[in-house]
């Protein structure tokens, strides 16, 4: 048996595991960040949780971190409150990127983690199958709910060779992006093995985990071998190993195989990670940005290799070579080891530990300039800056760009590949930086302390059995949850109040689209291409649209974690069964929807009428019966009420 269906199939609690089926898995560990952990704290708090009944769950503030004003710091004040009153263990600002931190004190091979964040399969890296989701799920998972996805295929890619000197793992993850795009994975979990493991440390599978997640994977999977052993040994967490590899007969619903040994610089160009070109066929165009760290490439390794490579050079003065480490335990070691210094010697700008500029947070880039940044997404507008020209690379390839000043492959610097620098064996080790919940009935006495920013979670009615709307927006393919919901230091610190958040929403695509939708409070639907929603697992991309009155969106395809965030906030998804019929709705068309409830209980037909035009179009559903009360119900929340309600009348 493979690695992802061992892990599965001894964590299911409901359903068959047969691909395209609804299962549901228990989760051992959760991951929420700042960005969408208010909101799932709110979430506990409205259902009246007591205590978390995961084995342990763990709540990290790393992506709103500029305290331009009182929010974030009233946020941060509320985060670490609830989480002493729900018992959950708290990672305090500057400690670091959730993903690194959570590798380094948590994860443990052959458990389930659940994450509000789209990037929470990085934790694959140790062998753990960790899923992003939305915000409610999670929630509800801490709560000891099982957690439902369809069932995934298992992918197995079989690593063979070595890489070559100045390739490394992200050139692996985009040499995959370059060959099946941003959906390629779509319905799969990607699962590595072969003899090419062997040079691969657990940063190096850190970083093709993280970025599984933009081919619009389930999740990545790693085994957990000698290589993770000597991980947790250096993080003082043997005990925590257990040996999880596939049997030599292992099955996969797919395979292919990567000859590590012919992987060689690769670029993602402006504006997708799926845009990706060898660095050779590119090279000359100036830069002006340098981005090393975030949750891609967050290891020792990633940023001391950059160190050694502009040891007694300086950076170009219009070239900002912007460091970004990933724990405050990487940065410690970078201190004592003089890599820090180094850097700053050459003209590197250090960052505090956290996503920063990753997620639109500081660091946004010149309009129209590239930037060359080792972050995990290029999508248009998330650096902060809406004409932004961002490309995803190694920091091999960031840092021979940024000496140079212009798009430059290392292989071509003229100076010799720095064999030496590789992740220490004694590190300085940080334990005390992520607090301990406190005990039961410590936790009862806690007050959950709250801003005047957060405000309470805006009550959703059910979805009618006759609809009649207008299409308020049309999209195009690869819509992001960025472009529905911006981030960055404008928007995500009103992540707390729906109400003021959503003021933002498309404001990148149509400006007026809020407006529009706040004059039109019977409701309405959103028309899109391929693709629609990839990106985050912020729900907010959900939640605030169906604050507006969103309530149908009906689009050629669906990334997975939002389709599954509209549904659980009531929108109802709908694909169409014929592509060409996208032509056959405008913007301004009124589509009505005759017994829907009848409908959807039926099959997974809806014929939706455009009475604008006076023609039909035919729509699928896809959604299970649990997702089907769910969004009749208008969303999750009202469905684990009246769930509760049942059980205590």
């Amino acid at each position: 048996m493979n690695i992802a269906r061992r892990v599965i199939e001894s964590h299911l609690v409901e359903g068959k595991a047969e691909p395209g089926s609804e299962i549901g898995l228990r989760i051992d560990q959760t991951l929420t960040q700042d960005a969408t952990g208010t909101l799932v704290m709110l979430q506990l708090e409205a259902i009246g949780l007591e205590r978390v009944r995961t084995e342990l769950s763990a709540q990290y503030v790393d992506h709103n971190l500029v305290q331009s004003d009182h929010r974030n710091a009233d946020d941060h004040l509320f985060l670490h409150s609830a989480c002493q009153r729900f018992g959950v263990w708290y990672s305090r600002p500057g400690n670091g990127v959730s993903h690194a931190v959570h590798q380094e004190r948590f994860g443990v091979p052959g458990k389930t983690l659940l994450g509000s964040d789209s990037h929470t399969p990085a934790a694959g890296a140790l062998g753990m199958l960790a899923i992003g989701a939305g915000g409610i799920e999670v929630a509800l998972a801490m709560a000891g709910e099982p957690f439902f996805v369809r069932m995934p295929q298992i992918w197995g890619i079989e690593l063979v060779g070595e890489l070559p000197p100045w390739s490394s793992a992200k050139d692996v993850i985009l040499e995959l992006l370059r060959r099946h795009g941003v959906t390629g994975a779509r319905g799969f979990v990607l699962e590595y093995h072969g003899d090419g493991l062997d040079s691969l440390s657990v940063m190096d599978r850190h970083v093709i985990a993280n970025m599984g997640t933009e081919l619009g994977a389930t999740s990545s999977v790693f085994p957990s071998d000698d290589a993770v052993r000597r991980y947790l040994r250096s993080q003082k967490r043997e005990n925590d190993w257990t040996e999880l590899v596939a049997g030599t007969d292992a099955r996969y619903d797919r395979e292919e195989v990567i000859d590590l040994s012919e992987i060689e610089p690769l670029i993602a160009m402006p504006s997708s990670p799926g845009n990706v070109r060898r660095v050779r066929d590119v090279v000359g165009e100036t830069i002006h940005q340098a981005y090393i760290g975030s949750s891609a490439n967050p290891g020792y390794r990633d940023i001391a290799i950059v160190a050694a490579m502009v040891a007694g050079r300086q950076v170009p003065p219009w070239v900002s070579l912007d460091i970004n480490p990933a724990s405050r335990q990487t940065l410690d070691n970078l201190i004592r080891d003089g890599h820090l210094g180094t850097l700053l010697r050459a003209g590197a700008r250090l960052h505090q530990t956290g996503c920063n500029g990753c997620i639109g947070m500081g660091q946004a880039p010149a309009t129209g300039k590239l930037s060359l940044r080792t972050v995990p997404r290029n999508f248009p507008g998330r650096s902060g800056t809406r004409e932004d020209r961002v490309c995803l690379v190694s920091p091999e390839t960031a840092a021979a760009s940024a000496l140079e000043g212009k798009i430059t492959d290392p292989r071509d610097l003229g100076v010799p590949y720095p064999e030496e620098v590789r992740e220490p064996d004694d590190l300085i080790i940080h334990v005390d930086h992520v607090a301990a919940p406190p005990s039961p009935e410590e936790a009862r006495t806690v007050e959950i302390q709250k801003g005047p920013n957060i405000a309470a979670l805006p009550e959703l009615d059910p979805l009618p059995n006759r609809l009649e709307l207008p299409v308020l927006l049309e999209v195009g393919d690869d819509i992001s949850t960025d472009e529905i919901m911006p981030a960055g230091a404008r928007a995500l610190p009103y992540r707390s109040s729906i109400p003021e958040i959503s003021k933002f929403v498309f404001e990148s695509i149509d400006a007026d689209y809020a407006p529009r939708a706040r004059e039109r409070d019977s409701g309405h639907v959103i028309v899109a291409g391929h693709n629609y929603g990839q990106g985050s697992s912020r729900e907010h991309a959900a939640l605030a649209p169906r604050f507006l009155g969103l309530r149908v969106v009906i689009a050629k395809s669906f990334a997975r974690i939002h389709w599954q965030n509209l549904v659980n906030y009531g929108v109802l998804p709908l694909t169409f069964e014929d592509e060409s019929d996208r032509t056959r709705l405008g913007r301004e068309d009124t589509i009505s929807i005759d017994d829907l409830h009848d409908a959807l209980g039926k099959g997974h037909t809806v014929t939706v009428r455009n009475t604008t035009r006076g023609e039909s179009i035919r729509a699928r559903h896809d959604l299970s019966p649990r997702q089907i009360e769910i969004v009749l119900a208008g969303g999750l929340i009202n469905r684990t009420r009246r769930n509760l309600d049942a059980k205590a009348e």
